[in-house]
Order: C-alpha cells, then sequence, then structure tokens
C-alpha cells in the first residue's frame, strides 16, 4: 500500500484543490441568485408604493440597495474576483475598436503649421486610412515632392528627413501604446472585472468590456481625451462687438435660415434693438444670421448666447466659414457648454461662451480628483487638487484675474465658468455642471488616467446582450454534457469496468481544468468550452491505446499485473507523441491569435496536461491498486 501512498496524496490534493478554487465560482453564482431575488422585490415593492417614480429612478434606488448588500458583506466581492471569469460572448457586453488618430498627433507637434502642411496631411491621412500605410511615412514623401523638408515643420533644422521620419514614428508608436495604457487605467477604475485590451495592427485598439450595457457612457469613457484646460472668458461687450462682427460677416454672404420654425422672446428683444420696426421672424433670420440662432438675452450681465440644441450643428457650420474665421480675432473661439438645459417651453438649450484661445493651465498639474455632492447646493462636483508647481501657477492666475470669470474646459466643452473672487493659493479647484453623481465619478476616472495622447475614433462597435450571453452559456453547457455522457457511455459499454476507470479520470481532468481556469483568472469564452469538449475526446484517446495494448498482452498469455505494467510502458510513445505535437498547435495559436482563438487555446493546453494526468497517473493508480486487491478488471 506504500507505494501507493505519495501518488495518491497527489492526486486527492490536487482534487481539493480544483474543489476549493471552484467553490468561489459556485458561491458567486449563489450570491448572484439572491441580488437577483433582492432586485425583483424592490422593484415590486417601489412600483406598489410608489407608482410617480420614473423607471430611471427606480433603477437609481435598486443599484443603490444592490451596491449597500455588497458593501455589508466581503464575501461578494472576494467570491467575484475569483470566480472564473466569462467573455463577452458568454456574459454580454460591448466589444469596440478604436483608432488612434495619429493624424490629429503630428498636427500637434507641428510648429506653426500652413496651408500646405494642412493639404499635405489631409491626403496622407486619408492614403493611410485606404491602403493601411504609415502616415508619418506618406507626410513626408507629400511634403518632399513639394521640395519641403520635414524640418520646417519638425525638429531641427541640423536634423535630416529619415531622423525626423524615425523620431515621428517612434512618437506615432507611443501614443498607441500610451492611448493602450490610459484605456486600461480608465477601465479599471470603471470597474470592469475582466475586460481585454489588444493593439490591432499599427494604431488600432480592440475593446472588450463583457457585463458592460451602458453604451453611451462606456464609449465617452474610451473617448474622452481628458483634456482639462482653464481659459478665461472675453469681457461682455468684446464678446458682442465680436458676435456682431460675425452676424455681419454671415449677413454680408448671404447666409440666410429661411426654415427657422420658431423664435424665442430673446430673439424679439434682439431684433427690437437693431430695426426700428418688428421684423418677422424670416426677415430677422436674413438680416441677423447668426443673432437668430444664437440669442443673446438684453437683460442678462453677460453675454452667453443662449443655443437651441438643433441649431447647434447649423450654427457651428456657420462660426467655421472662412469669411467669419476672418472678423474673429485669432486669441478668441467660441465653446459650448457641456450640458444643455431645459427652457420654459421645454426646448433645450446650449450656451455658447467667447473664451481666449489659449488656456492659462491645463490638467496636467491635476494630481487628484474627487467626485462628490456639494451639502450647499445638492449638486454633484469633482473637487481636484494639484501640484505645487500648478498650486503657485493657480494662485498666480487667480490673482490677476479677480473678478473676472474662468471657464473650466474639458475635451471643448466648458462644464462651468466660475467668478474669481479671491486668490486661491492651495491649488484646490471644483468643477461642476454634472447631472449626477455618477457622471461626476465618471469625469474623475477620466481626469486620474489622465489625457490621451492623441484622439481615439470608434472604427466598430458589437454590443452583446445578457440574454445572448445566457443562451450561449446554456447551449455550451448542454454541448458539453451531452460530449461527456456520450464518450463516457462509449467507454463503460466498450471496455466495460476498464471503461468506468477511464470515466473516473475524466472526470477529474475536467475539473483539473475547470480549476486551472479558476486559479488562474483566466476567462472562460464559447471557443474555450469547445476547447474542453475536445479535451473529453483526447482524453479517453490515451486511455484507448493503453487498453488496446492491455488487450494484446493478455491474449497473449500474460497476467493482469504483466498486461497493465507493458500496456502502459508500451502506449506511453505514441500518447506523448500524439499530445505533444496537438500542444504545440495550441501555443501557436495562443501566441499569434486573439480573443476567442486564444480562449481555445488556452482550454486545450490545459486539458492536454489534465487529461494526461488522468490518463497516465489516474488511471494507472486505479488499475495497479485493483490488481493489488486481486481484482479482476475486464477490458470488454
Amino acid at each position: 500500500m506504500k507505494e501507493f501512498r505519495f501518488r495518491l496524496i497527489v492526486i486527492l490534493g490536487l482534487i481539493a484543490l480544483s474543489v476549493y478554487l471552484l467553490h468561489f465560482t459556485y458561491a458567486d453564482y449563489k450570491n448572484s441568485q439572491k441580488l437577483e431575488k433582492i432586485r425583483e422585490d424592490v422593484s415590486s415593492n417601489l412600483k406598489k408604493t410608489s407608482a410617480q417614480l420614473s423607471n430611471d429612478k427606480i433603477q437609481t434606488i435598486i443599484e443603490a440597495k444592490l451596491d449597500s448588500v455588497r458593501e455589508s458583506d466581503p464575501s461578494y466581492a472576494r467570491n467575484k474576483a475569483k470566480r472564473i471569469k466569462l467573455g463577452l460572448d458568454l456574459q454580454g457586453g460591448m466589444y469596440i475598436v478604436m483608432e488612434v488618430n495619429t493624424a490629429k498627433l503630428l498636427e500637434k507637434l507641428a510648429k506653426e503649421p500652413d496651408q500646405t502642411f494642412n493639404q499635405a496631411l489631409k491626403v496622407a491621412e486619408n492614403e493611410s486610412k485606404l491602403a493601411d500605410k504609415d502616415i508619418v511615412s506618406v507626410l513626408a514623401r507629400q511634403l518632399q515632392s513639394k521640395g519641403i523638408r520635414l524640418s520646417r515643420y519638425f525638429g531641427t533644422i541640423r536634423e535630416t528627413d529619415d531622423e525626423i521620419v524615425a523620431k515621428l514614428t517612434k512618437q506615432s508608436e507611443d501614443a498607441v501604446t500610451r492611448a493602450m495604457e490610459i484605456i486600461r487605467t480608465r477601465i479599471d477604475k470603471y470597474g470592469v472585472s475582466e475586460p481585454s485590451i489588444q493593439k490591432q495592427g499599427s494604431r488600432r485598439i480592440v475593446v472588450e468590456l463583457p457585463g458592460v450595457a451602458k453604451e453611451e457612457e462606456a464609449k465617452q469613457l474610451l473617448q474622452g481625451s481628458a483634456l482639462l484646460e482653464f481659459k478665461i472668458l472675453k469681457e461682455p461687450q468684446f464678446t458682442i462687438d465680436v458676435m456682431q462682427k460675425v452676424d455681419q460677416a454671415l449677413a454680408g454672404s448671404g447666409i440666410a435660415d429661411s426654415t427657422l420654425k420658431d423664435s424665442s422672446e430673446v430673439a424679439k428683444a434682439e431684433a427690437k434693438k437693431d430695426t426700428t420696426k418688428q421684423l418677422s421672424k424670416e426677415e430677422f433670420s436674413k438680416q441677423h444670421p447668426f443673432f437668430s440662432l444664437a440669442m443673446i438675452n438684453p437683460q442678462s450681465q453677460t453675454a452667453e448666447a443662449y443655443v437651441k440644441e438643433s441649431d447647434k450643428a447649423k450654427l457651428s457650420l456657420m462660426i467655421n466659414r472662412p469669411e467669419v474665421q476672418k472678423v474673429i480675432p485669432n486669441n478668441v473661439e467660441f465653446l459650448y457648454s457641456a450640458k444643455p438645459f431645459t427652457a420654459q417651453d421645454g426646448s433645450k438649450l446650449f450656451l455658447l461662451y467667447c473664451v481666449n484661445k489659449n488656456p492659462e493651465l491645463t490638467g496636467g498639474y491635476i494630481t487628484d480628483a474627487k467626485a462628490n455632492i456639494d451639502p450647499s447646493s445638492s449638486q454633484a462636483e469633482v473637487s481636484m487638487t494639484m501640484n505645487s508647481e500648478g498650486a503657485r501657477e493657480w494662485a498666480r492666475i487667480t490673482g490677476a484675474n479677480i473678478n473676472k470669470r474662468i471657464a473650466i474646459v474639458l475635451d471643448g466643452q466648458i462644464y462651468s465658468a466660475p467668478n474669481v473672487i479671491n486668490k486661491i493659493p492651495n491649488g484646490q479647484s471644483q468643477i461642476t455642471g454634472m447631472k449626477d453623481l455618477e457622471e461626476a465619478k465618471l469625469m474623475e476616472i477620466v481626469l486620474k488616467a489622465g489625457a490621451l495622447p492623441a484622439p481615439v475614433e470608434i472604427m466598430e462597435q458589437r454590443t452583446v446582450g445578457p440574454s445572448l450571453g445566457q443562451d450561449s452559456i446554456s447551449s455550451g453547457t448542454n454541448s458539453a454534457l451531452v460530449g461527456f455522457l456520450i464518450v463516457a457511455i462509449f467507454m463503460w459499454v466498450y471496455y466495460h469496468k476498464a471503461g468506468a476507470i477511464a470515466d473516473v479520470a475524466l472526470v477529474t481532468t475536467i475539473l483539473f481544468v475547470l480549476g486551472v481556469l479558476a486559479g488562474f483568472g483566466a476567462t472562460l469564452t464559447l471557443p474555450g468550452i469547445a476547447g474542453i469538449v475536445l479535451t473529453m475526446g483526447m482524453a479517453v484517446d490515451a486511455n484507448v491505446l493503453i487498453y488496446e495494448r492491455m488487450r494484446e498482452e493478455i491474449a497473449s498469455g500474460k497476467t493482469m499485473r504483466a498486461s497493465v505494467t507493458a500496456g502502459f510502458q508500451h502506449a506511453l510513445p505514441a500518447i506523448i507523441d500524439s499530445n505533444l505535437v496537438t500542444f504545440f498547435t495550441g501555443v501557436i495559436l495562443y501566441q499569434f491569435g486573439s480573443g476567442p482563438v486564444q480562449g481555445f487555446a488556452l482550454t486545450l493546453m490545459v486539458g492536454i496536461i489534465s487529461s494526461l494526468f488522468g490518463a497516465l497517473v489516474i488511471t494507472r493508480v486505479i488499475f495497479e491498486y485493483m490488481v493489488y486487491k486481486n481484482q479482476h478488471v475486464s477490458i470488454g
């Protein structure tokens, strides 16, 4: 019996370890059922007792209740962290392909870009997208064809074109790598437990977010460049003067909005100021194209214009017209508020601000950000802390602009424009204008993770619903169960008691595979389930080779003990060869594949190792023990 002791300890130890690793998955499954029951109960009670609550409010209350339950019991978080993770195809979620806009990066790196550079960059951008070429080399070729050295826009005059191209290429590659790091940090802070972030080609990033259902929120999280800027608002009179010049330029170019359906009292008041008689809406829009869309309140002490949500795109096109840009000072730009507000008539209005184009300070000095609720106003806000250098600059800026307004701009949108009352010496500041605490927390995540080096654009987006994911789990589980039963029944019918021993090894093989996936935090996908099903057939393949050899040995007149020994020894080379080739195939698939292919390859490799252990160790121990006890083992 001593000869079996070590092997039995190893086998039982591995079985116990696998059960321990898998019990977290079972516990998380039971916790999910409890939470779903709580969700149903709270939803039912709210609908009965508070019929006036909206669906969004009900969902907010339910999520708050579920969060309190999770926080009260640490096992919820522990079990979820250690369970078998499910891939996008099983759990549902979002699949997003993003592309880093390296053209914008080159535009930002260029020194004093002119019209020639902008045209060359546009041509290079279009060519690189069509042919999937490196935009840096294409831009270099475009400029060289015009007889222009790259040092005119990049680097120093002493550097050659090849040296500048190498440097810009490195910066482009670093921008993609940096973008991946920032996106990963944002996703980790957002709380996605098993994301997949991979580079595709030279400038594309593939992101899989299992369990994420809020599409717009996820897109905002991934695409937000987190470019935080503090810009001085122009004086009201200066702003009005610029707006009037814009209005005159548009009227002089014949711009008219003959399709204008509505006009507010603000627009009528502006019309009274500019004319001696009341104009019709159509006449006013012809004579004042800008003010027909950007409405000024004459009673206000500020110069913000009110723009309807439906007119925002139209007004932006007007402002960007060449004849309009000529009358706007070089150090001035118009920016919209980040969020609209609802007017008395129910329409959504944005505020249009006139600010300095160059920021006084950027978000690069921000060291911390925290979302909270302002107790005095009950509004969501984000408190920011700056480093020592930023605090000194902020103190200088606020001290020099007392009684002026500073716009807090994030990604080209103004969240708030507070008036500077006193000098701020401690580097503290707040961003307001968020709808709720959830949106403030999203901004906190973006600010903490840092700014993207270049804008990212979503090229492809797919959403897998939870119900479709559950269908995939059910289909995969059923296929695995059917495959197991077919293999187990065949082995038992064909090899009798020896087949039953192979079935025991098969069960332990599946247990080991799932235990390894849970222990190493691997993600189980639908192709991964296919790899487990394939492992079942390969697991008994080794037993078939061994049993057929044992049959031959018994037919030649050898004893059962000698047949068992010979069967395992002589079948071993063939078993190792076939499994080794398959294992290397799995390594190649994992190395060069992505996503689902890697999931299949991982379960295949783990399954091969587990099946070899089951066939060569577990099965042999059972056979030798039964022979040791002089029990007859039928091999069919």
